[in-house]
């Protein structure tokens, strides 16, 4: 009978295809409808090969649980590619925060990754960091834990609630505390740049100086970045596969 393979592959392509919707990078608003779909397809059916043996015995024919199965395959895939998207994301947010601690954040500008507006330092960071996290191949590991899943979460266990919001609480713990650390020379930066200029701007009030030294906070902020880019870059990469393994 043709139904259980068939069905065996749409459960094998919710979770794969659940993951490829909202992982950065292919669930750019840049990237096609249609090959989104057609990628999502393609690893459904070559890794449906090596997980026969974890879907099909628990396949149903019956509307109801098979409507289950999809929901929660459909929750399980969703989950495993919100881990990478929110770690991304909070490079997003740091950038930002980068932007304006360096003068670059009144302005916003097109974004390549999302359809919001970004300050364009901020742009910049993010393009970057996906550009290498794609170079160092994370979406094979994301391929990897997708396969992995299906021994840690079976499709007959379905999707358990409070282990998502656990692993999502972590993410964002283990995300904020990395950003923080990429982004604290910047802060440092700020803070003492700012305080510099209030000074001199209380020595001069006949002189305002906090309006003339925009220039001045813009260089200094791309030197600063120009010697960190490199460190920062890499330490997120580092950070990033232990904590998507960790999932």
């Amino acid at each position: 009978m043709l139904e259980t393979p068939l069905l065996a592959a749409f459960l094998a392509f919710c979770r794969i295809g659940g993951c490829f919707m909202v992982m950065p990078g292919l669930a750019s608003a840049r990237v096609p409808l249609q090959v989104r779909l057609f990628a999502a397809v393609a690893a459904s059916l070559a890794l449906l090969v090596h997980l026969w043996d974890l879907i099909a015995p628990h396949v149903s024919t019956k509307p109801g649980p098979l409507l289950i199965l999809i929901a929660s395959e459909l929750a399980i895939g969703a989950l495993i590619g919100l881990v990478a998207r929110l770690y991304l994301l909070a490079l997003q947010f740091i950038g930002s925060a980068m932007s304006m601690m360096t003068g670059f954040g009144m302005n916003g500008g097109a974004t390549i990754e999302e359809n919001e507006q970004q300050p364009a330092l901020g742009a910049i960071i993010s393009f970057s960091a996906l550009m290498l996290l794609f170079v160092l191949d994370f979406h094979h590991e994301i391929i990897r834990a997708l396969v992995a899943s299906y021994r840690l979460a079976p499709i007959e266990s379905l999707f358990d609630p409070r282990s998502a919001l656990t692993d999502i609480t972590d993410t964002l713990s283990d995300s904020f505390f990395v950003m923080i650390r990429l982004g604290s020379p910047f802060i440092a930066y700020a803070i003492l740049v700012n305080l510099a200029i209030g000074f001199v701007n209380k020595l001069t009030p006949q002189i305002p100086v906090y309006f003339i030294s925009l220039p001045f906070v813009i260089t200094g902020g791309l030197i600063l970045l120009y010697f960190a880019i490199g460190s920062l870059l890499g330490l997120f990469a580092d950070a990033f596969f232990p904590l998507f393994s960790g999932t």
